[in-house]
């Protein structure tokens, strides 16, 4: 028996294959928010972060949290536990995760060209603006999701057993043509496929095993045998060889490991085996030489800071990002320190915001306090007096982390 994974870029008549190849077939279906929240469940983490994995973007701070490297990881760990159950359609984005050693899975995609799905979601209610806004946020995620793990294009046919352009192609058409082949012998269950779904397992636990000692690098399995390759140089490869063999031959099932010198395609960090997370620290500062220089000295003592140039960028970045500790100058163009202290405390309370100015006044203190501050600080400041701020602001935010779990 086999199982068929179904790829589709959006508004190419996906909902009305899915739910009659269902119907036919009696397989379940799994989506992508299926994955997600048992994912979630399991590993006890807010859905959002699960699924910004999945559909990006990549979080600012994410060289330093490798946030979704680990939760991309824990989603092939769930993925490959369905995948030995067969006679499951699994649609959408999670398809990207099955390695193509595993053959028992019917590979389909459905695609159309843009006109054609712009005229479609208008069909289904979306006036024109809205459409486009829709289709180029599904695809610049897409890309984006194919581009971090270094796949092939989606359109590109020779990912798919079958590949179905649906402007020319009914759903029935289309769903004909998928039950014509998924029970062909080349995509039945087999030893070796079934191997290949608990090799992913295995090469997604050692994943998560590296990087929660600092480790990001790319990870192959074939029967049980691990292929660490190393894509970024390091100051001595025979020890990283041996620090990272030792990670993964403490995975159980893992029968053998080789390390292997790769490419410089990926920005993999390479950290000692005492690697611990770092603080994220968003810097606001309209003084771009001096804010930079202070993230690159954060950095270098292992604190994950990221900045940015005013308060606006500031407070819209919260939308999407949330920063351990902010460090936030007063005197900016545009939006004042002041508003954007305010506003950080009304969006993410949670957010710890440490004043470092050069121009405040002692009734500018008391404001910043009084809405909500961690501390004021006055330029030029020593950085070891900063860090230890940095550390304090942290420590309050970590215990409030643990108290809510």
């Amino acid at each position: 028996m086999s199982s068929i994974a179904l790829f589709y870029n959006l508004f190419s008549l996906e909902k009305d294959v899915r739910e009659q190849l269902a119907a036919v077939t009696g397989y379940r279906i799994v989506q992508d928010r299926d994955v997600i929240r048992k994912t979630a469940e399991i590993y006890q983490l807010e859905q959002e972060k699960v699924e910004r994995a999945l559909y990006g973007p990549t979080s600012v701070f994410n060289s330093f949290t490798q946030e979704r490297e680990n939760n991309l990881s824990r989603l092939k760990l769930t993925l490959a536990e369905m995948l030995a159950e067969n006679g499951t359609i699994f649609s959408g984005a999670i398809s990207l995760l099955i390695p193509q050693s595993v053959t028992h899975i019917l590979r389909v995609g459905l695609f159309d060209d843009h006109k054609g799905r712009i005229q479609r979601a208008m069909q289904e209610g979306l006036i024109e603006k809205k459409a486009v806004k829709a289709i180029k946020k599904s695809d610049a995620s897409v890309c984006d999701l194919v581009a971090f793990l270094h796949l092939n294009p989606v359109n590109d046919r020779s990912q798919y057993d079958i590949f179905i352009p649906m402007g020319s192609t009914s759903t029935a058409e289309a769903v004909q043509l998928i039950v014509e082949n998924y029970r062909k012998p080349a995509v039945l269950e087999s030893a070796e496929s079934m191997q290949a779904v608990t090799d992913m397992q295995l090469a997604a636990r050692v994943e998560l095993n590296l990087l929660e000692k600092g480790y990001t690098n790319d990870v192959r399995c074939i029967n049980s045998r691990v292929t660490i390759t190393i894509n970024k140089s390091v100051h001595s490869f025979e020890h990283a060889a041996k620090q990272l063999s030792q990670a993964a031959k403490n995975v159980s099932g893992v029968a053998n490991v080789d390390v292997v010198a790769g490419k410089d395609y990926h920005s993999s960090i390479y950290r000692d085996h005492d690697f611990k997370l770092p603080p994220k620290v968003l810097l606001v500062d309209d003084e771009q030489e001096f804010v930079q220089t202070l993230s690159e000295r954060l950095n270098t003592r292992n604190y994950g800071s990221y900045p940015v140039f005013d308060g606006e960028q500031a407070v819209d970045l919260l939308d999407s990002e949330t920063p351990d500790v902010m460090v936030l100058d007063l005197k900016m163009p545009g939006m004042h320190g002041v508003e954007v202290l305010q506003k950080t405390k009304e969006i993410k309370p949670e957010v710890e915001v440490i004043i470092l100015t050069g121009h405040g006044s002692e009734d500018d203190r008391k404001t910043c306090m009084e809405l909500g501050a961690f501390a004021y600080l006055q330029k030029p400041v020593d950085i070891v007096e900063l860090t230890a701020v940095i550390d304090e602001a942290y420590k309050k935010v970590a215990a409030m982390k643990v108290a809510n779990l």
